[in-house]
């Protein structure tokens, strides 16, 4: 995902080269060369990304970090600090003052590409979950609260038992948390939500080269295990590429070298404290809001979720400029269906196209049903060219494959048209966005149903 990143160095060639680098994966590109710079530029900018230089001309990281992460406004950017030479106690020390991650020159680009990428996904997660806490609090319910403390569970997958020994005799003098032994197979099988590790730290290469990153994909597609912990240990002998893999892959964060608990201690404590956080945030949603603002047949959100949550959108895209999609979905000719079949049937169709819905979204998305056969979805941080995409995507999703009736257990063909309207930080009344997609939506049907019909601006 294309992002804002903001570049933060005294040295210009090292702006430049950095510059390069991430514009090359068509990033856009803020820079600043001092401490003062920086804070001015996040609080106006809102970057997705700060990348800082060891030094200032008025600071040094381990400074600047302190401030960024001591405004609420700020805190959440996450931040990637570039060190001229490898040094264990000034990365400790980055860490510790709350970066996500340091890297040292020479870095691999693809591995920084691959950093930036992964670092933005998670801080569009945790908006996400941001906009859930407001929306509710909106809608006049109590706050969502943390929930209590309790030990958290580790789970050690080394490359053979006498390292998973010594990683557990290093982490046990430096964490809390109950720390398990397992292999990969051990891993590989069937956990209980609530019963799986909080985290994970799992070797790059167990039984073969890169074989540990099958796990990591393997974890993410998992329900029990896709909001863990996962820090990938690579070590000396593997291949740079294998970093990059791990973050694509959806690893947290990677620790490269020989083995060092004390730094990976210090990695794993604000990951898990955010892990906690956000598990309890969903848990407290879910059960605080599921019968408000989900619709009872699919159980997807309702109208008046949606109405609050696309407000909030809205006032996003204006503070940071970026595009946001909003797509207007209705199946086609689906009164035929109550008519041929009962609307028990019509209901069925509507639980199984909700269904794939739900399941072809990003996590930040917002789908709701707004009534009848009638579905939005928004797309937060959306362009154009990926709001065409998705929405082509959705359209294959339903129209090629026909539903099947549980009650009758026959199959009945369904398509759907979809219309797409684009906002960004002109957009006004978001009704008139909706609106917009509306129209489009009503194209798609005038031109023979099942299509996309998109709408560039707001405007």
């Amino acid at each position: 995902m294309a992002g804002r990143i903001l570049i933060a160095d005294d040295v210009t060639t090292s702006r430049i080269v950095l510059k390069g680098t991430m514009k090359a994966a068509r990033h856009t590109i803020l820079q600043a060369d001092s401490a003062a710079q920086v804070m001015r530029m996040a609080r106006n900018e809102r970057p997705d990304l700060i990348i800082l230089g060891e030094s200032l001309a008025d600071g040094g990281a381990v400074q600047v970090l302190g401030r960024l992460k001591a405004d609420p406004l700020l805190a959440r950017i996450p931040v990637v600090v570039v060190a001229s030479v490898p040094n264990r106690s000034t990365r400790l020390a980055a860490l510790r003052a709350g970066a996500e991650e340091v890297v040292t020159k020479p870095y691999d680009d693809a591995s920084l590409q691959a950093l930036a990428r992964n670092l933005m996904r998670a801080r569009a997660t945790q908006d996400e979950l941001d906009r859930r806490r407001d929306t509710a609090r909106e809608l006049g319910f109590a706050e969502i609260g943390n929930g209590f403390a309790r030990q958290t569970r580790l789970a050690l997958v080394a490359p053979d038992m006498k390292t998973a020994i010594h990683w557990r005799a290093g982490l046990g003098r430096v964490v809390n948390d109950r720390v398990a032994l397992m292999t990969r197979e051990e891993a590989m099988g069937q956990m209980p939500t609530g019963k799986a590790p909080d985290a994970f730290v799992i070797a790059a290469s167990i039984e073969s080269l890169g074989d540990g990153l099958a796990l990591v994909s393997e974890l993410r597609s998992r329900m029990a295990t896709r909001h863990a912990v996962i820090i990938v240990k690579v070590a000396d002998e593997d291949p740079a590429h294998l970093t990059s893999m791990a973050l694509d892959l959806g690893a947290n964060a990677v620790q490269s070298g020989s083995f060092d608990a004390e730094e990976l201690a210090t990695r794993l404590r604000p990951l898990i404290s955010r892990k906690l956080e956000t598990d309890a945030l969903r848990a407290d949603f879910d059960s605080h809001l599921s019968l408000a603002v989900t619709d009872p047949l699919t159980g997807v959100y309702n109208r008046r979720y949606a109405q609050s949550y696309l407000d909030r959108i809205a006032r996003e895209a204006r503070d940071t400029g970026q595009s946001f999609a909003l797509m207007a979905l209705d199946l086609d000719r689906f009164k035929s269906v109550n008519d041929t079949y009962g609307h028990l049937v019509g209901d069925e169709v509507l639980v199984e196209v909700a269904r794939r819905l739900r399941e072809n979204v990003r996590e930040i998305d917002l789908l709701a049903r707004i009534g009848g056969e009638e579905f939005i979805i928004a797309l937060p941080a959306t362009t154009t060219a990926q709001a065409a995409h998705a929405a082509e995507r959705l359209r294959q999703v339903i129209g090629e494959t026909p539903v099947k009736s549980p009650s009758r257990g026959i199959e009945i063909p369904v398509t759907m048209s979809i219309g797409v309207a684009i906002g960004d930080r002109l957009v006004g009344d978001v009704n008139a966005l909706l609106e917009r997609a509306d129209r489009a939506l009503y194209a798609s049907k005038a031109e023979g149903r099942n299509q996309v019909t998109m709408v560039q601006t707001a405007a």
